[in-house]
């Protein structure tokens, strides 16, 4: 098997993590171990044919690590793995980024974030005033 060759390291990451859906699946993971039924309904624009390959490219990638309980209805869960851990702080320098492009083309998160318990919708202004 020839080995692949990348013109900048960048290209391995988004190899593993690029495109629409998946940064999106590995911030809700983050938050916890997640059904496929719970990630639909926290992305309802993804097609269920979508997450499921989504899902297992970054179980075969090692990201994510799928949980099969022995039990009738059948239960999975998908987790981070450690592996897919190391991600967070990229996750996090991607939102913190997503948070400040936001504030500059629309001046406020709540403007266009949903209202879903994931997002943060205080300012670095109210963050400030905050401190001790």
């Amino acid at each position: 098997m020839e080995r692949k060759k990348y013109n900048i390291s960048v290209e391995a990451t988004l190899e593993v993590i690029g495109g629409k859906w998946k940064c999106v699946i590995l911030c809700h993971l983050t938050h916890g171990k997640k059904r496929t039924s719970d990630l639909k309904r926290i992305m309802p624009a993804i097609t269920q044919k979508m997450l499921t390959q989504q899902l297992r490219e970054l179980e075969h990638d090692g990201i994510v690590r799928r949980i099969v309980y022995n039990q009738v209805p059948p239960k999975v869960e998908y987790e981070l793995s450690e592996y897919g851990w190391s991600l967070e702080p990229i996750l996090n320098a991607l939102c913190h980024w997503g948070d400040q492009h936001i504030i500059k083309e629309y001046g406020d998160k709540a403007a266009v974030l949903e209202d879903n318990g994931l997002n943060d919708f205080t300012t670095d202004n109210d963050r400030e005033l905050m401190k001790p």
